[in-house]
């Protein structure tokens, strides 16, 4: 590594390389995100009216509702992402001294790896919660006519449910930004060191993609069952009744029983294919726009 890109970047810096990193992925990968969040909202084991498989979602969107509901509900993520996933690299880079100094490490370890990604998961679990509960109800294919755009459905959540509403499903977002930061950065800290070392610019990318991309997939594994809870939770429609849990561990327990085990896992392939290669192209991002900030701004 060259001394530039040795050198700690303030804070700001790492906010603004996380959010240049958190747009590029949320741009290239969205649809993927919306075929998830509709597997995921398919209560049951199966129906005519449900989608078989990710190209059927894409297939009937297309078919039924248009090509640009691949990118409906994108503005609040757009939106949040850049304190998104600012927060996810900002507070990892943060964490990490932290929990060196506290456990009188000179070193990361993997432990510490592992630690300082759940505590950078609470904590942006806590900024996205909201806009991800604005972002589902945009993408469930029963709220196609009842919001006109983003900010109609936040005056109507508002209006129809309290702002309490807005806080549906926090509990369980924090569970799955911590098991996802957690499997990410942890298991990045170990394939690293498994990895030969790069040679080259193009082999440390290369390197950092394949990270990325491995440890983008073991925390989308982790995660999945939690972010299936969660998209449920702030789908809920008060009108339709009380909802069946309000955190994770209830609706977990509650669709294993009802549905099976693997229904905790509905809409993992879109999640994995985007979460996947995204971590990936994140952790390309972050390096490439840090390392010219270094040489150029510092």
């Amino acid at each position: 590594m060259s001394d530039a890109a040795a050198k700690p970047l303030p804070f700001h810096f790492q906010f603004a390389a996380g959010a240049v990193a958190g747009v590029s992925e949320i741009l290239c990968m969205y649809p993927l995100d919306v075929a998830k969040t509709r597997l995921m909202l398919q209560v049951g084991k199966g129906g005519s009216e449900q989608y078989k498989s990710i190209l059927d979602v894409f297939k009937r969107i297309i078919k039924e509702e248009g090509p640009t509901r691949l990118y409906r509900g994108i503005l609040p993520p757009i939106m949040v992402e850049a304190p998104k996933r600012a927060i996810k690299f900002a507070a990892n880079d943060t964490y990490g001294p932290m929990y060196k100094k506290l456990f009188n490490k000179t070193e990361l370890t993997q432990p510490l790896a592992i630690m300082t990604g759940v505590t950078a998961g609470i904590t942006e679990a806590l900024i996205v919660a909201t806009p991800e509960l604005v972002k589902i109800r945009l993408q469930a294919k029963e709220n196609a006519g009842r919001y006109s755009g983003t900010m109609d459905c936040v005056r109507k959540i508002y209006a129809e449910e309290g702002v309490k509403a807005f806080a549906n499903g926090l509990e369980a977002t924090i569970w799955r930004h911590a098991l996802w930061n957690g499997g990410y950065f942890g298991s990045i800290f170990g394939i690293k060191k498994m990895l030969p070392k790069a040679e080259s610019k193009k082999g440390e990318l290369a390197l950092n993609f394949v990270a990325g991309a491995i440890g983008g997939t073991i925390g989308t594994t982790l995660n999945t069952p939690p972010d299936v809870v969660k998209t449920r939770i702030q789908n809920h429609n008060p009108a339709k009744g009380p909802a069946p849990y309000t955190t994770f561990l209830a609706g977990a327990r509650t669709i294993a029983r009802e549905e099976g085990v693997r229904a905790l896992y509905k809409g993992y392939v879109p999640k994995v294919l985007r979460l996947g290669p995204g971590g990936g192209i994140l952790l390309v991002v972050y390096d490439q726009v840090t390392t010219y900030m270094r040489k150029n701004l510092m």
